[in-house]
Order: C-alpha cells, then structure tokens, then sequence
C-alpha cells in the first residue's frame, strides 16, 4: 500500500516487550504450551502492522512466505524422529550406551562425551539428531556413572553445536552461508580460527572437571546395573552399531539427509525385526509413536521411552510458528528499525570492529529470544547488519561466523525456542539446569568478541589480513 508508514523504535520495544510477557507467563505462570504463546503473539505484530497501514493480506503472505523459507527443516525432523524411534528398537541407542559403559572411564566421560558428540553432529550436520542419537547414549552412561546430567547434557550441547555449527552438511551453516552470499566451504574456513581455540578451551575445562570432580563422584556399580540391564532387555553385538556407521558414512559423503536419515530410520526397523525379535509391523510403529520399555531402572526407561514422529509435532510447530512470526517481522520493519539502532551504536564509537561484531550477535540472538527458532536468528543475524559490513568493507565471512555465534549457539539457552524445547524433550534435562554448562558455546561467543574489539582475524572485502580501519 502506499501509506505504509515504517514503526517508531518505541513502537517495536512496546510489542517486544509485550511478546517478552506472553511468552514468560505462559511458560512460568500458567505452564501453557509455548506454540500457543507464539501463535499469540503473531496478533501482536499483525496488529502493529495494521496500524503502520499494512494490508491483511500482505501481513499473511509474509506469514506464509517466512514459513516457506524454512519448510525444508520441519521435514528433517520428520525423518530425525523416524529414526530415534526406530533405533532404540533395533538396538543401535542401546548398544552404544552399553560399549560406552565398557570403554569410557568415568574421569574422561565428559571430554569423551564432547567429542563423540562433535564428531557425530560433523559428519551428520544435525545437532539436534546427534542430541537425540548419540547424546541420549551419552545420557544413560553419565547417569550410570553418578555425573549430574545439567553436565551432561552440557557436554552433549557443547559437542553437538560445535559439530553443527562447523559442519558442511548442517542446515544452519548452509542457511547461513547462503544469506551472508558465501560458499558454504569459505563460511566453515572463516570459522576455523575462531572455532578451534574455543574448542580446545571447553576440552581442557572438561578434562579438568572430570579429573577433579567425576571421577570422585562416580559410582561405577550403577553403570554395571545398567549395562546389565541392557543385555536383559536387548540383544546387544557388534551388529547394531552398522545403521548407526552406514548411516554417519552416507552423510559424511555429502548424500542428502532427508533420503539417507530415513534409510536409517528403515534400516532399524530391520534390525528391530532381526535382531530383536520384534514384530515387523510393531517395528514400523516404533517409527510413528515412539519406543516403550519397562526396565525397571526409571531413569533407563526415561531415555529409552523416546522418538517416534509424533514426539517431532511439538517442536515441528514451534518452528512453523516461529518462521511465521519472523516473516512478520521483516514484513512491518521491525528488523529495519533494529538495524538502524546498531548503525548508530556502530558509527558513534570507537573499536568499531568490535561493536559491529556485538551488534550482529545480539541481532542474531534476539532473533532466538523473539523468534524463537535458530532459522529467524539467521535471518536477523544476517539482515539486519549486512549493509555495515558491505561499508566498512569487511568481508561476508566475519558477518557469517558472527552470525553463527549469536544464532546457531544462543539457541539452545532460551527456554522457547525449537532447540530448548527440543533439547529437554530429548535430553530430559530444563534449559535452565544445564544452561550453566554450555562452555563451548559460552566461550565461542567471548572469543568472537575478543577478537571483535582486537580486529583480529577481520579480514577486509580484499581476503587480506589487514585489520579494518577502526576510525572507518
């Protein structure tokens, strides 16, 4: 329409905040779901676009565009539920808890745990199918060896978004790399110098921990109670650990993850039915609804009463809902108007380099808190900071590795996003216990800061090493 005004700055932080107190009383006071908060709170934005003169429908065709943009992840989750359910069933999750429990050694768990984690979400790019495949294993031996599971799941979530964030295959970094205009290899290869110390910083504070504290604290005959537990109720060999390798080999050569997550998910039907003993059209089921088991040992159950496509529907409309609201948000300007507070903040200072760094983090990161999905924080990571980028001449790869930092890693630290629904879902731990122990993401971020304000590794639009000019 012609007469579409652009929001006041106080107009956005009035519906920001009114956003803020729907989605905290929904989840503290009322333990309402979040998906209803989200789809509260698009009436919010839909009735400040109405007032700025925006038509009906063009605030439901950005709804509606804003979800198309991120479909392809929904469909992931898809096939990522198929195959936790029907891996438990085959006992592939397991198996892998009971060869843990033999060859971990409870003082090296944690660092272990950080690096199979790393390793499985590298070769997948799927930090949440890592979380829900090898964490729930590393879940079960941790809980087997006395170490509190907030550090756990800590260690997990520290693994997982590092292999998620660096990996090729990952959604986030293609989603990304593709919004910064970069090849996917240049965005990974900018990320590498700021991602290695941050990872060798989180593997000492693990190793220290766990020399220091589990080691002390672990009760090694409760890992036997389990593991025998395991033997009982499964047939565990060698053998169902092949999905898990046919599986990590497939994507590691770059195959689609749709076809090849779900030929994972077939493969533990199979297993289910051979190795078993299950029924094959029980086995299918598990596919849909999930696996149960009764042990006798709760916390074994928790983990191993999991999966299933119907366990994916929540958090699958957590993320429709929150594509939806942030193409609203581009829709009214309200990332127009964010982006203009940072200009100013960025041009009026010194260390410009490093406010410019700030300034996409907390963009990115309020894409997560007002978003609520790791997909809207790319959108506002990226949009809202790319033309300071462009005139400061600082290359796409410091906006992208930015990006990432504040996007990919802030996501599992607020309670209502699809990740922190997710990850407690799957990990059975609150966002809030183990919030505390995402070293790795909480140092990644200081050290893209870091070297934010000492303009290292900041490489001019050229691909030179020069330092940007701080007085640009």
């Amino acid at each position: 329409m012609n007469n579409v005004q652009k929001p006041r700055m106080t107009e956005v932080l009035i519906v920001l905040c009114l956003f803020l107190v729907i989605m905290f009383l929904s989840v503290s006071t009322f333990a309402l779901p979040i998906q209803l908060a989200l789809f509260a709170s698009w009436f919010l934005f839909i009735g400040l676009g109405l007032k700025l003169k925006h038509s009906y429908k063009e605030l439901q065709d950005s709804i509606t565009k804003g979800i198309y943009n991120g479909l392809e992840a929904t469909l992931v989750l898809f096939t990522v539920g198929a195959l936790i359910g029907t891996w438990i069933a085959g006992g592939v999750v397991p198996g892998l808890i009971y060869y843990g429990l033999q060859i971990i050694h409870p003082s090296i768990f944690l660092l272990a745990t950080m690096i199979i984690c790393s390793v499985t979400a590298l070769a997948t790019g799927t930090s949440f199918g890592t979380a829900g495949t090898a964490g729930i294993a590393m879940m079960g031996i941790g809980a087997s060896f006395g170490v509190p599971l907030p550090l756990v799941a800590g260690a997990v979530l520290s693994g997982a978004y590092f292999g998620d964030k660096m990996s090729p295959l990952s959604d986030t970094t293609v989603m990304t790399a593709s919004l910064s205009k970069l090849d996917v290899i240049d965005h990974v290869k900018g990320m590498l110098r700021i991602s290695l110390p941050t990872y060798l910083i989180t593997a000492v504070l693990f190793t220290l921990v766990g020399f220091f504290y589990v080691n002390s604290a672990a009760d090694l005959s409760q890992a036997e109670i389990v593991a025998s537990a395991l033997k009982d109720n499964f047939s565990i060999g060698w053998y169902v650990l092949i999905p898990a390798v046919v599986v990590i080999i497939l994507l590691a050569l770059k195959k689609p993850s749709i076809p090849v997550i779900t030929f994972g998910a077939l493969l533990g039907v199979i297993w289910a039915a051979l190795f078993q003993g299950m029924d094959i059209l029980e086995a299918i089921t598990t596919a849909y609804n999930g696996f149960t088991i009764e042990s006798g040992i709760d916390f074994l159950d928790q983990l191993l009463n999991a999966g299933g496509i119907t366990a994916m529907l929540g958090v699958i409309a957590l993320i429709l809902l929150a594509l939806g609201l942030g193409g609203l948000m581009e829709q009214i300007g309200v990332l127009t108007a964010f982006s203009n507070m940072f200009r100013n903040w960025v041009e009026k200072g010194e260390k410009k380099s490093g406010r410019l760094t700030v300034s996409t983090i907390l963009s990115a990161f309020f894409g997560n808190v007002f978003g609520s999905a790791a997909y809207v924080s790319m959108i506002t990571g990226t949009k809202v900071t790319e033309q300071l980028y462009d005139e400061m001449k600082v290359d796409r790869r410091v906006l992208s590795r930015n990006t990432e930092a504040g996007g990919t890693l802030t996501a599992p630290m607020v309670p209502w996003t699809d990740a922190g629904v997710y990850m407690t879902a799957v990990l059975g731990v609150s966002t809030i216990e183990y919030l505390p122990f995402m070293w790795l993401n909480f140092v990644s971020i200081i050290v893209t800061i870091y070297f934010g304000y000492k303009a290292k590794h900041f490489w001019l639009d050229e691909k030179d090493e020069t330092k940007v000019d701080q007085s640009a």
